[in-house]
């Protein structure tokens, strides 16, 4: 059985961003979603014929991407009447007759979609479509006569039908709660705690429970034919008396989702709440009567897809969550959305999540009355920043950012990952940068942390060879009968690389960072390294300068974007027997300033032994602690150990202010104002 590499082309991106998949060649191949969603029969000939015509194109060079002014000069030039919406322009679409405003293009991407036929593509297969039409002379374009005329492959054919044939089945061997003996019906809302929710509001909604698992299944209904398309199942599993909730999602959600509640939308409704869980939309529906929806992903990702489906509404509230992380998603999706439309229910103690708001008997039409516009044109006062400040002490933790699972000692030192910062990460050459970096990023990902890897100097290839042996810690060279198995699990992480390799200009790497944002709200980008943006293009400016300016831009990246980006500078050539320092860091001082953390991977005087390393905290703005702790590698499983191996040795801070009474502890209870 031969097995290939196989670079998937992402959706509408500008300097294109290619994703990384591993398939088997024997028969049937799975290709995952080319540049149109699986289930979309008007575009997938689009897709394939744009992707076969342009592949050699977007592995060597970066396309200019669109923007919404080169959009509307084209519609203009066509005579395509549109409207200015919130994320997107809305224009008739040329697959239906209709002479309504039902196709979407994203002002940001320039992808489409046809809400009546959820016909759904690039730019460039807008123009291919509106192309065809001419040559036709149509007024209309029929999305199978389109799929006909491009053609389509058994593989895709087959592999959605597979998809739909296991919906359906789950759907239909689920059964309605209402349908179920009453004990067991109250044991499956006692797991999930919804007691409180009626047979009739989770009929409303289409819930129903799956037996085998005792699992709660949420539908996820075509908007254009109220079909069942795809379904979460949510599982409860018991350990040491806790519960913790399990998703899976039917299918893939590379290949289908949508906004759970869209059913119930009444097509004049101007106003919606969104929810990050399904039983927090179910909750606040019941409770409010007010129109809610439910993101298919929680709060780790706010597709672009689904923008379209809440064009219609003048006003919406982001009611995620009940902690930190909700807020800050809240925050995020609010620029997608638009923020003069959006409003954000702030965490606290009497504005929880909407499901446990319910079990606590509180208002929920009166938390609602208690947004927050997400856009302030200023802050003037203590008094608007005070219950953001309260919230950062009574969460503590949570504002210490993602801890490590692999390096705990690092967990003490920096405590945690925090979007918007900026790490420097530099060591000599050869001591294993790029190794330590793909687990240090890859352990992160395992946890949810949307991740963009750009590896200007390790080709994609080996580099997910290399995270693939870190994640399996197998050497699956001498056990290729697992590796599909590792390879399916590895392919569910929220994980993709940049294309480029060699030396690249920073605009088109930014531009490229600044679509995987919107697209997939990364969380952590790693440039490895700066080295290769000081193009010989750049022959003619001072490479300091031209390096300070590299520095600023991926330092207002991180800043604006609420994304950490980790950027790898190798150090100045000294001595091997010298220990680097922060000073050793490539170029001038700029890079040292602007870093929020800088590590450093010592291989040299620190080390005690083979295979042993150092990883050094020189530098963390976010408390101050610096230190170093050993690290051991494990050359058959690529990773680096410091679990009880290394003891952290901090460094002292001079000066540091003393508490006024170290007997006293902080309380979490809210102080009266």
């Amino acid at each position: 059985m031969m097995r290939c590499a196989f670079y998937r082309l992402v959706p509408g991106a500008s300097s294109q961003v290619l994703e990384h998949h591993f398939f088997t060649c024997a028969g049937k191949v799975r290709l995952n979603n080319l540049i149109a969603r699986k289930g979309t029969p008007a575009s997938a000939g689009l897709a394939r014929r744009y992707f076969q015509k342009n592949l050699l194109t977007v592995l060597e060079s970066s396309t200019t991407p669109v923007t919404v002014t080169e959009i509307r000069q084209y519609l203009r030039a066509n005579n395509i009447s549109f409207h200015d919406g919130y994320s997107c322009l809305h224009v008739p679409s040329p697959f239906t007759l209709s002479k309504a405003n039902n196709l979407f293009i994203d002002k940001t991407t320039g992808r489409f979609l046809c809400k009546e036929t959820l016909v759904e593509g690039t730019w460039e297969d807008f123009k291919d479509s509106m192309e065809l039409l001419s040559k036709e002379k149509c007024s209309f374009l029929n999305p199978d006569s389109v799929d006909n005329y491009f053609g389509d492959s058994d593989s895709e054919d087959g592999e959605r039908h597979f998809n739909n044939m296991e919906v359906t089945r789950i759907w239909n061997k689920a059964v309605w709660l209402h349908d179920l003996e009453e004990e067991d019906a109250q044991l499956i809302k006692t797991m999930f705690s919804i007691s409180k929710i009626t047979n009739a509001t989770l009929k409303k909604f289409g819930v129903k429970c799956f037996q085998p698992t005792k699992s709660l299944v949420f539908p996820w209904y075509s908007p254009r034919d109220a079909t069942v398309k795809g379904l979460k199942l949510l599982s409860a599993v018991c350990q040491d008396d806790t519960v913790s909730y399990i998703e899976t999602l039917y299918p893939r959600p590379s290949q289908y989702q949508n906004l759970f509640g869209l059913s119930v939308l009444g097509k004049k409704d101007t106003e919606v709440v969104i929810t990050s869980r399904e039983t927090d939309c179910l909750a606040l529906h019941q409770a409010t009567g007010v129109t809610t929806v439910s993101l298919p992903r929680g709060i780790s990702c706010l597709p672009p897809v689904l923008l379209p489906y809440l064009e219609q509404f003048k006003r919406i509230i982001l009611w995620l969550g009940d902690d930190l992380h909700a807020w800050e998603a809240s925050r995020i999706f609010s620029r997608k959305l638009n923020l003069k439309r959006c409003s954000l229910i702030r965490p606290g103690d009497n504005q929880p999540g909407p499901l446990q708001a319910l079990n606590l008997g509180l208002n929920l039409n009166k938390i609602l009355k208690n947004s927050l516009p997400a856009s302030h044109k200023s802050i003037v006062s203590f008094r608007q920043l005070r219950e953001e400040v309260f919230g950062q002490l009574e969460n503590a933790e949570q504002v210490a950012g993602v801890k490590w699972a692999r390096f705990p000692e690092l967990n003490k030192l920096l405590k945690g990952h925090r979007k918007g910062e900026l790490t420097i990460f530099t060591g000599p050459t050869g001591s294993g940068k790029t190794t330590f970096m793909s687990e240090y990023a890859l352990d992160l990902c395992m946890q949810g942390i949307n991740t963009l890897w750009g590896s200007f100097e390790l080709n994609n290839v080996r580099l997910a060879k290399v995270m693939l042996t870190q994640f399996s810690m197998l050497r699956l060279e001498e056990q290729l009968d697992v590796y599909d198995e590792w390879a399916d699990r590895f392919e569910e992480l929220p994980l993709y690389f940049m294309t480029f390799h060699g030396q690249q200009n920073i605009k088109s790497v930014v531009d490229t960072m600044q679509h995987a944002v919107y697209m997939y709200d990364m969380g952590h980008v790693i440039i490895d390294n700066l080295q290769f943006m000081m193009g010989l293009d750049q022959l003619h400016i001072d490479k300091f300068a031209l390096q300070d300016y590299i520095v600023g831009a991926f330092r207002k990246f991180a800043t604006e974007n609420s994304c950490h980006v980790t950027l790898v500078i190798h150090p100045r050539k000294e001595d091997d027997d010298k220990e680097l320092q922060t000073s050793s860091i490539f170029g001038s001082a700029k890079a040292s300033q602007e870093a929020d953390n800088i590590l450093i991977l010592q291989d040299k005087k620190l080390a005690s032994g083979p295979g042993k390393r150092n990883l050094q905290l020189a530098k963390n703005r976010f408390d101050g602690d610096v230190g170093v702790f050993s690290l051991e590698f494990n050359k058959a499983t690529l990773t680096f150990n410091s679990k009880g191996k290394g003891k952290v040795k901090r460094v002292s801070k001079e000066n540091e202010p003393s508490p006024s009474s170290p007997s006293e502890k902080p309380t979490k209870s809210r102080p009266e104002k």
